[in-house]
């Protein structure tokens, strides 16, 4: 606290109020989203397409005395400020109901949810409903296959041949565990025969599918080691333009370090390092790009603890780029962040929710928002959640089980995350409305001159060496000066008179060790600050 209050009176505190994400981050008030005496899990949420107020959230709920599984039914017609429904998905036959619900809502407004069979009933079943979740239909199988989970996605673009076409994809439990796909042509009435994506010579894990604006499917998976934990040790991709009939398929994309297994910090909770993939249809600048999320350590961009990775394609999945760090802690200071969900809302911007501990105890976490309005280049990061708490794992279902996954999504000028919190005693959903008005970038508040200008370096990340460049309007006094992420000046590029035009400086950082930096430059009034990344 004294060091703090030191601090207050030395000038660098204005860089380290601006900096830091934990003390520039806003406050946010949490809620229990469906309060209840069971337990919720894992939950997935979806946009209506066409009210965008109305959302519909499904989430594992176990009860444990009499045991029974089922999958809520939670739906929002004021943008997530008040909630109705149900712990139970209520389709028949209700005592034989798995979870592991995947949901859509169709061009139509039909409420889509799939979920496991429990036996005799094994493989895949789907429940539809017509009045927003209030009743739903008599189940019916798309497979009777052994699968973990399946994802499904609704095809609700115009401008798509195969506008009202519902997917499902899944990874099934059989030699050679490959990535299958259905789809259904009448909102999931009816589904055609399950195909297979792919032939992998190892075994695949998870799948996750997204669908572009002319109808283009992109699937991903987890490409697995063949002992347990099964650790993800590569991204499968593929892609079709013809509504699955064909596919591109790259079984190893890119390669990766992921994290499953059990987190002996968190009181051995069960954790994965499996792939989230979403595509830009914003009609934006970015239009069209490609991003995949996973939980990785020791490899890449990801430091010896768990790390939140990013890479982007921006040719439709025939490349990718260089893994990005996506938490802006310091690398390597003993932090875990895991479970990434993430959404694109309408401004073009990549929000990233993830669990964190860098501001509580190493056996608890609370939970992170990281924005980035680049394209995946830099982020902001902010803490959401207003508490912590401490994961432990839900006794009777599977080693470690504390829920595989959190969600989020994006209205008009707000993101709805929703993530399991056991503080009340049992895991329960929560969420909170964060206004997108109020997440500010370094940047933003920063009035800049028409003809002034500082670009963002280049390579970003980099590894000793990157380039700045700037613009000045006249011959002018200049500084450019580097400060690390407490805000302290580490080096002196520039402090002497330029001409007018544009300049060029490469910085070396020989001397400074990974993490995030940032640069401020300074000349007549005009002052702008931007953040580079150092990955050794």
């Amino acid at each position: 606290m004294q060091r703090f209050k030191k601090l207050i009176f030395h000038t660098s505190v204005v860089l380290l109020l601006i900096f830091h994400p934990e003390l520039n981050s806003q406050s946010f008030t949490n809620y229990l989203l469906y309060p209840s005496t069971i337990s919720q899990t894992e939950p997935v949420i979806v946009r209506h397409p066409y009210e965008m107020n109305t959302l519909f959230v499904s989430a594992n709920t176990i009860r444990f005395y009499p045991f029974f599984v089922s999958e809520g039914v939670y739906v929002s017609e004021d943008g997530g400020l008040t909630w109705r429904g149900s712990d139970t998905c209520k389709g028949e036959y209700i005592n034989f109901h798995g979870g592991d619900p995947s949901i859509a809502i169709d061009r139509t407004g039909r409420f889509i949810l799939t979920r496991l069979g429990r036996y005799p009933f094994v493989g895949l079943y789907v429940h539809t409903s017509d009045n927003k979740g209030e009743t739903w239909s008599f189940q019916r199988q798309i497979n009777d296959h052994d699968l973990e989970r399946a994802v499904i996605a609704a095809d609700n673009y115009t401008s798509s041949p195969f506008f009202g076409r519902v997917y499902a994809v899944w990874v099934r439990f059989n030699p050679p565990y490959a990535i299958y796909f259905s789809y259904s042509n009448d909102g999931g009435v009816n589904w055609s025969e399950p195909r297979r994506v792919n032939n992998p010579t190892q075994r695949c894990a998870g799948g996750d599918i997204v669908i572009g604006k002319n109808g283009e499917l992109y699937i991903v998976w987890a490409v697995v080691s063949s002992i347990s934990p099964f650790s993800e040790q590569f991204i499968g991709f593929a892609k079709s333009t013809d509504g699955g009939n064909s596919w591109f398929v790259n079984e190893k994309a890119f390669q990766v370090n992921g994290i499953q297994g059990q987190l002996s910090e968190k009181q051995n909770i069960r954790v994965n390092g499996l792939p989230r993939i979403l595509v830009d249809t914003t009609g934006g600048i970015r239009d069209g790009w490609l991003y995949i999320l996973t939980a990785q350590k020791n490899f890449g961009a990801a430091g010896n603890d768990p790390d939140i990775i990013l890479n982007r394609s921006t040719d439709g999945g025939i490349s990718w780029s260089n893994p990005v760090r996506v938490n802006q802690d310091n690398l390597n200071n003993g932090k875990i962040q895991y479970f990434p969900a993430a959404c694109i809302d309408k401004f073009g911007a990549l929000n990233i929710l993830y669990y964190d501990d860098r501001n509580t105890t190493s056996d608890s976490v609370g939970v992170f928002l990281s924005r980035s309005t680049d394209g995946g280049i830099t982020f902001n990061d902010f803490q959401i959640s207003d508490h912590n708490f401490k994961p432990v794992a839900i006794g009777g279902l599977g080693q470690g089980y504390q829920g595989d996954l959190i969600a989020i999504t994006s209205l008009e000028n707000f993101l709805i995350p929703v993530w399991m919190d056991n503080s009340t005693g049992i895991y329960q959903l929560w969420t909170t409305r964060v206004e997108i008005d109020r997440l500010v970038n370094v940047e933003s508040n920063i009035i800049i001159p028409d003809d002034y200008e500082l670009l963002q370096n280049f390579p970003n990340p980099f590894n000793s060496e990157t380039k700045i460049e700037f613009s000045v309007p006249e011959s002018n006094l200049v500084t450019l000066k580097v400060y690390d992420c407490l805000g302290r000046e580490v080096k002196t590029l520039i402090n002497n008179e330029m001409k007018k035009g544009r300049h060029s400086i490469n910085f070396e950082s020989n001397d400074l060790p990974s993490g995030v930096y940032y640069y401020e430059l300074k000349s007549s009034g005009f002052r702008s600050i931007k953040k580079m990344m150092l990955l050794k």
